[in-house]
């Protein structure tokens, strides 16, 4: 048995004929009934059973079939690895990302990527909601979650960068109305709220940050419930409107440390975040990743390790 036996058999298994396999394999009807009666006469076992209209996998063809994919798979590693190895990365590169991140933060990224690498191509598709990256031909996507276990063996995943949702507002509305002294002072408040599918993100899950812990007696752990006259499915709107001195907002760092650094937000509660926020990359589980792609995951998670968000709110006056 070879490589392409095993191609045969998981051919068949996906079309289901002979015939429309021999079409898709550029052979002979004939040269594909051959073959696969050589194959089970030396495995002295039937992988296929016969019939007029369709052709199906017995028992035994679908372990065949399962232990294929897998080795086929393995073949088609190896050949993209020693042709990685060769030749200069290029081709298209398919990502897409969220909104804000995505046009504050990653797009510079990209074009100075693609300026190192001009052989290969960047479409970055900006969206609210995250795509199915296989079904749509993604090779991967910059985004503010990561998969949970039960779907861990269908993704991969890579943190590029912590992040946290914070607590500001305007000094104008700080002033008219104090600043809240725990978490669940914020129930007295205006809060800004965001929108999503349908759903209103009005509770906040407030969790002590690093080093604050030991220095607070209140609970490191709080969900608060919160309230206010203006909401959006818009990010960029609520934060509009918070630094108009229309309420508090939760908000990423990355987002709000430049307001943060201009005076523009004052933080609340600083000993607390939302610490779920942290930037991700995410991909449809493959065998084998192409230079092209590794080379840009490498480059995003040198880039964003230092969360430059912070750098920058560093270096400015």
């Amino acid at each position: 048995m070879d490589r392409s036996d095993l191609t045969l058999v998981l051919a068949i298994k996906q079309h289901g004929s002979l015939i429309a396999t021999a079409e898709a394999l550029q052979i002979a009807p004939s040269a594909v009934t051959k073959r696969l009666a050589r194959l089970e006469a030396e495995l002295g076992l039937l992988l296929f059973q016969r019939t007029t209209r369709r052709v199906a996998a017995t028992l035994e063809g679908e372990l065949l079939c399962e232990r294929a994919r897998v080795l086929v798979a393995g073949f088609e590693a190896i050949e993209q690895s020693l042709q990685d190895r060769k030749s200069e990365a290029s081709g298209l590169i398919r990502l897409a990302a969220t909104l804000g991140f995505g046009r504050i933060w990653l797009g510079p990224v990209l074009a100075e990527f693609q300026a190192m690498h001009p052989a290969i191509q960047i479409q970055l598709q900006l969206c609210e909601q995250l795509p199915d990256l296989a079904a749509e031909g993604f090779d991967g996507a910059v985004w503010l979650w990561a998969p949970g276990p039960q779907r861990s063996s269908e993704w991969t995943a890579r943190k590029l960068a912590g992040n946290q949702r914070v607590l500001v507002a305007a000094p104008g509305y700080v002033r008219k109305h104090g600043l809240p002294a725990t978490p669940e002072a914020l129930a007295q408040h205006n809060c800004l709220i965001v929108r999503e599918n349908g759903r209103q993100f009005d509770t906040w899950h407030l969790q002590a940050v690093r080093g604050a812990r030991s220095k607070s007696t209140a609970p490191p752990d709080q969900r608060v419930r919160v309230q206010g006259l203006l909401s959006s499915n818009s990010g960029e709107v609520v934060r509009d409107w918070c630094l108009q001195g229309r309420g508090v907002m939760l908000r990423s760092l990355w987002d709000v440390q430049v307001h943060l650094t201009s005076g523009k937000l004052i933080r609340l509660l600083p000993q607390y975040a939302m610490l779920d926020a942290d930037i991700q990359w995410l991909a449809p589980y493959r065998l084998q990743t192409p230079k092209r792609v590794r080379l840009l995951i490498d480059c995003l998670a040198e880039k964003f390790r230092h969360e430059p968000w912070r750098v920058t709110a560093k270096a400015m006056p």
